[in-house]
């Protein structure tokens, strides 16, 4: 059985912050992972709240900057944070070191052009490998899962839910680049990692999705009014449009004022927590 090594734990909110690493047979690296366990796992196994997030970011910058561990803690819940992206020695990267590709990139796809395909395999490490891992290791329990994200990892949550709608009893997001199809980031990443075929790209693609049938309970996404890349590459008018011709519920805020950063993952994450809790049992 494959197992987590500790590369650092803190006590916090009377539960404990810890960051694992393992090596992971789906992405052929070491793997890094934050996950927060709240004091009630001493003694019970407790609901799990993924967390996805965005270009350039790790495992860290939500465990660091949104502030979510006293909610969780309160809550009952477990945070699982994983990496971005496949990380180490040989992992192909954008040829000009570009932010919004390769490493710090992994759109959440399993890549099938080469260089990417040996590595970049972040849908099958979230959808299977770490969830298996996190079972194996840690007091969770997997029947009440919620999964939530950011910007990249907004669009991970909600493609990986409405592929799994029988995992997840509870989606949200922050920001969500709502349709990869239609717009620069998604047609970069997409077009490197899976070909041309664009009618390969709507397995990642949450309004395709939603257009192809796909349905999940309901839906709460934020989204800042003042974000710079909302009309260019987020364009949350398209998964409205799409949930609504579906009959799909959908909860959208947009929040004045607010913009693409972990200033406003801060101020709205125990909102999302407490939705994901009462839908989990909590």
């Amino acid at each position: 059985m494959l197992s987590f090594e500790t590369v650092s734990q803190a006590r916090c909110f009377n539960g404990t912050q810890f960051v694992y690493r393992h090596a992971s047979q789906e992405t052929g690296t070491p793997m890094r992972v934050a996950v927060y366990v709240p004091p009630q796992a001493k003694t019970a196994k407790v609901p799990v709240v993924w967390f996805l997030s965005g270009l350039t970011c790790t495992e860290e910058n939500f465990t660091v900057k949104a502030g979510a561990q006293r909610a969780a803690s309160e809550l009952g819940l477990m945070l699982i944070a994983p990496d971005t992206s496949p990380r180490g020695e040989g992992v192909p990267d954008d040829a000009q070191g570009a932010y919004d590709f390769g490493l710090g990139a992994g759109f959440y796809v399993d890549a099938v052009q080469e260089p990417w395909a040996k590595n970049y395999r972040m849908r099958s490490y979230i959808e299977r490998e770490l969830p298996e891992l996190i079972a194996q290791n840690l007091p969770a329990d997997m029947s009440r899962q919620g999964i939530t994200g950011h910007s990249m990892g907004g669009h991970g949550a909600l493609t990986i839910a409405l592929r799994n709608p029988e995992r997840f009893k509870a989606v949200s997001a922050f920001a969500p680049i709502a349709s990869p199809l239609n717009c620069p980031w998604g047609e970069k990443a997409l077009s490197n990692y899976i070909g041309p075929d664009r009618s390969a790209w709507r397995d990642y693609d949450a309004c395709a999705l939603i257009e192809g049938g796909a349905r999940l309970p309901d839906l709460l996404v934020d989204q800042g009014t003042a974000d710079s890349f909302l009309e260019s590459q987020l364009k949350p008018g398209l998964l409205e449009g799409a949930c609504a011709k579906a009959g799909q519920p959908l909860t959208l805020r947009m929040q004045d004022g607010y913009d693409h950063s972990y200033f406003f993952i801060a101020t709205f994450i125990e909102d999302h927590l407490r939705w994901h809790a009462q839908r989990l049992g909590v």
